[in-house]
């Protein structure tokens, strides 16, 4: 009976710590220069990342909609990352031709995130736990869209 409640007390405890887990820190980025990107530097921050492709219309289309909360946004504590896996080169030809202030990154594990379409958007709360996560087009500087993100900046877990 006492090792049948060992484990179960160990079961718990280990239940807990993976609970913990930063959700954000499944996302493996680089910049565009190669350098890894440690997103635990964000720690106390909201994340908006969105996933994008040079050849992706709907991707292109929100670019403007995500620029506009961007600004209206920008006294706040919320960090956009562009993030692609398309080939550096390709990225930066884009980045010429398109003038938007945004932090391009390089997304290295596609993959694993189950990303299945472009636009894919996640937005990870101050604990860098995942909050929201949707494939597809939205206007983002929507007032509802605009409501989202700022539920998700005053979220705080427990």
């Amino acid at each position: 009976m006492k090792s049948g409640s060992f484990y179960l007390l160990l079961f718990a405890l280990l239940s807990c710590s993976r609970a913990k887990e930063n959700d954000i820190a499944k996302v493996k980025l680089k910049e565009l220069d190669d350098q890894p990107i440690n997103l635990a530097q964000y720690e106390g921050k909201t994340v908006f990342i969105n996933f994008w492709a040079t050849w992706c219309k709907p991707c292109i289309q929100e670019m403007p909609t995500i620029a506009n909360v961007k600004e209206r946004l920008k006294n706040e504590n919320l960090i956009f990352l562009l993030a692609s896996n398309e080939d550096r080169s390709q990225i930066e030809k884009f980045i010429k031709k398109r003038k938007y202030n945004f932090h391009y990154v390089h997304l290295e594990n596609l993959e694993a995130l189950n990303i299945q379409a472009l636009p894919t958007t996640f937005i990870y709360n101050k604990e860098g736990r995942l909050k929201f996560s949707e494939t597809g087009f939205r206007m983002w500087d929507d007032p509802q869209n605009i409501e989202l993100i700022t539920k998700i900046m005053n979220d705080h877990e427990k």
